[in-house]
């Protein structure tokens, strides 16, 4: 027969291994978006030049200003974001190693770092940056907001289940 203190510290048990999951699979995605990115380096690299560029959008006078229209300008966006994205992902492999182990502190340390990389990347850097200031929004083309959102999504749920209470050793 299960009590709900029973249940309560089985459920709690269960954190640790989702959080171990699910750190796992955001450090797997985004490992293998950024290799994807460093072995097929001119999709995104014409991806990012165009949003940079801006020159799929309504093309209002009033933002156009913004555009930033340099091949090497943004080749550099470009490099640092694959950048970004491998060190985020040797994070987040990193972090997945200690959840494994059972090193719940470092885990959840490293785990935190890495998710919350990509919640800057996808959410400050595409969304906000990407979506906004160089209007991707407008371009039927080069608008990347729907992936931009899941992974931020994706990385906002492992961050939660991250810092969900586990387990607490008996006193």
């Amino acid at each position: 027969m299960t009590t709900p203190t029973s249940r309560t510290s089985h459920a709690s048990r269960l954190v640790p291994l989702t959080a171990t999951v699910l750190t796992a699979s955001v450090a797997l995605y985004i490992a293998l978006v950024a290799f994807g990115n460093i072995t097929d380096f001119g999709t995104n690299q014409q991806f990012v030049r165009h949003v940079l560029a801006m020159d799929t959008t309504f093309k209002d006078e009033d933002l156009m200003w913004r555009a930033v229209t340099s091949t090497g300008l943004q080749d550099t966006a470009y490099v640092a974001i694959i950048a970004w994205e491998t060190v985020a992902a040797v994070v987040l492999a990193a972090g997945t190693w200690f959840w494994a182990r059972r090193d719940h502190a470092r885990g959840r340390a490293l785990s935190t770092y890495g998710l919350l990389m990509l919640m800057l990347l996808f959410g400050a850097g595409f969304m906000a940056i990407g979506g906004e200031w160089f209007a991707m929004w407008q371009s039927d083309t080069w608008n990347g907001l729907d992936a931009a959102t899941r992974v931020l999504v994706f990385a906002g749920i492992a961050l939660l289940v991250n810092h969900l209470p586990a387990e607490r050793p008996s006193a």
